[in-house]
């Protein structure tokens, strides 16, 4: 079993920044890859950026150059920071660890960007 939980998101201004941190706990030797993801009202859930185990990042169109994602060593710690924010940003992001038997996730956080 993995615990997730997310932390950081908020209220900004377009142009601004955020950090959201995820902290993993329980069994995470078994982690592999991990990602931020959200979900805008009406929308689906969609990938925001993802980490492999080796530290391969991949990332949205909508966020490259904007965005940047890293892990710690241990990977207990996944973080996404959030540059110049736009008003499209405006979600629930929310972390995922992969291991092998199942996906885990948090119980995401609300960022919200103001025009």
């Amino acid at each position: 079993q993995v615990q997730l939980v997310e932390s950081g998101g908020g209220l900004v201004q377009a142009g601004g920044s955020l950090r959201l941190s995820c902290a993993a706990s329980g069994s995470i030797f078994s982690i592999n890859g991990m990602g931020w993801y959200r979900q805008a009202p009406g929308k689906q859930r969609e990938l925001v950026a993802h980490i492999t185990s080796g530290g391969r990042t991949n990332y949205a169109d909508s966020v490259k150059g904007r965005f940047t994602i890293s892990r710690s060593i241990g990977k207990n710690t996944l973080v996404l920071q959030m540059n110049t924010l736009k008003p499209e940003d405006t979600a629930v992001y929310y972390c995922n660890a992969e291991t092998t038997m199942h996906d885990y996730w948090g119980q995401g956080t609300q960022v919200t960007v103001s025009s």
